[in-house]
């Protein structure tokens, strides 16, 4: 379980460029409200305000004062699409190009039938690993199919982790294989990587309700948001907005299915359920790179 890759080779999962940077992000996540400056964040770590603007600069993409800026509740606001405009001519509004890019681009899905899923991962083969991510600790799972599961974890909780995504598919064959899921590693988190020449591939393993939410959570535009009701409705549930929230919950292929992009109604960031601080993390990154 300590089998770790580390994508970037100045930053590993015990050194301290990797403890500063996981504390500045929870920290501004958790204090967003009150603002705090550079030279108040730097001296609750002990660090100098230029070394630690350099060392966050150049792990989460832009400096402490951007990423403060991105995880604000108004800016969540102004990620929401208009009202009352469907998801898709969202996706048209934004264009097919540029910075705004739709996952559509980079990603192509199937989903497993009912009856592949309905044997809870009998007679599949998931490959995984454990790889530093600009969020913590990404837990890749991947078939032979494509890319099966995505999730976090802080340092130390890796076991709680792997067990959270196996129990979803408690008969299927697991193998702990770093080479495998190295290179989905690489391009996941790393946006020069994305093409639509060559689309990443998923696989996503749920009911039929589960997967065209999934499905509709892939068409929101990158450095986007929308509400769950926005979901309900774009699948035709309107009024199933309970049932939405929860299979955007049950989401197994986090950040790539992108479920920290739907809020609630009033921009408000609830709940996920890798921690409210990922999900602002997130928001804050996508927002350094659209």
């Amino acid at each position: 379980m300590n089998m770790i890759a580390n994508l970037q080779t100045d930053i590993t999962p015990d050194g301290p460029d990797y403890d500063i940077v996981r504390r500045v992000i929870e920290l501004i996540t958790e204090d967003y409200r009150d603002q705090p400056s550079l030279e108040a964040i730097a001296a609750r770590l002990n660090q100098s305000p230029t070394q630690l603007q350099k060392t966050f600069t150049r792990w989460a993409g832009l400096s402490p004062k951007g990423f403060l800026q991105a995880v604000t509740l108004d800016h969540a606001k102004r990620l929401l699409r208009k009202e009352d405009m469907p998801l898709l001519e969202t996706s048209i509004e934004v264009g097919l190009s540029g910075p705004s890019r739709l996952h559509d681009l980079f990603v192509t899905h199937e989903a497993m039938s009912p009856g592949e899923w309905k044997a809870k991962g009998g007679g599949l083969t998931i490959r995984y690993g454990f790889h530093i991510c600009p969020f913590g600790i990404a837990l890749i799972m991947v078939t032979n199919r494509g890319l099966a599961g995505l999730a976090f974890s802080d340092s130390g909780d890796e076991k709680a982790c792997l067990e959270d995504m196996t129990c979803r598919w408690p008969n299927a064959q697991y193998v702990e294989d770093l080479q495998a899921t190295v290179p989905y590693a690489a391009r996941i988190f790393e946006p020069g990587k994305w093409s639509s020449e060559q689309p990443l591939r998923v696989v996503l393993i749920g009911t039929d309700f589960q997967v065209s939410v999934w499905q509709s959570l892939m068409k929101i535009p990158f450095g986007k948001a929308v509400t769950y009701s926005d979901i309900a409705k774009d699948i035709g549930r309107p009024t199933a907005q309970r049932a939405v929230g929860a299979a955007v919950g049950a989401n197994p292929i986090s950040f790539v299915v992108p479920c920290h992009r739907a809020v609630g109604k009033n921009g408000a960031l609830t709940g996920y359920h890798w921690g409210l601080t990922r999900k602002r993390a997130m928001l804050g990154w996508e927002s350094a790179h659209a």
